[in-house]
């Protein structure tokens, strides 16, 4: 989870995407005053299914996020372990000595963490934003993300909830 403002990440397409599903747009991103750097690879995938696509259209009016025009090089051993999205967020952090990625999918953050990156997802970012005022329920962006489709483990809904004292332990 992030510690500090106006802080740096990359972000993969799922983080965006599930935002998104839980809030109804990205300006959760801009509110936590965090520079957004969103890789060519990224911006294709979010783009791909067209302006109907959730997220497409949110993503298209966040003018403030800072999306790379030019595909990268991706080192081998990341693009035969991960889909060209997560691979590419990881290479932008190293190319650009960004220390933290916003990857929500398990493998890629393993990946990640081997490449001595540190992580946020989704559900960080919420939980950072209730901390800060900016949301008001946990459980109810959660119940947002699932009813669009955003499939979290019952750990991972679990940790939320007890991390943002909405439930007991």
């Amino acid at each position: 989870m992030l510690n500090t403002l106006r802080k740096t990440i990359v972000t993969n397409t799922s983080p965006l995407i599930a935002i998104v599903a839980a809030t109804g747009d990205l300006t959760l991103l801009k509110n936590l005053q965090l520079q957004t750097i969103v890789p060519c690879e990224v911006a294709q995938e979010i783009r791909c299914g067209g302006g109907d696509r959730l997220g497409t259209q949110a993503f298209n009016q966040a003018t403030w996020l800072e999306i790379q025009s030019e595909p990268i090089n991706i080192a081998p051993y990341l693009l035969n372990t991960l889909d060209r999205g997560e691979a590419s967020v990881i290479q932008t952090a190293l190319n650009r000595q960004i220390e933290t990625v916003c990857i929500d999918e398990k493998v890629g953050r393993r990946v990640a963490r081997l490449s001595q990156l540190q992580l946020t997802g989704s559900i960080g970012l919420l939980l950072k934003a209730k901390e800060n005022g900016q949301l008001d329920s946990i459980a109810n962006a959660i119940q947002r993300m699932q009813q669009s489709g955003i499939r979290l483990s019952e750990r991972v809904i679990h940790f939320a909830m007890v991390r943002s004292g909405e439930m007991q332990q």
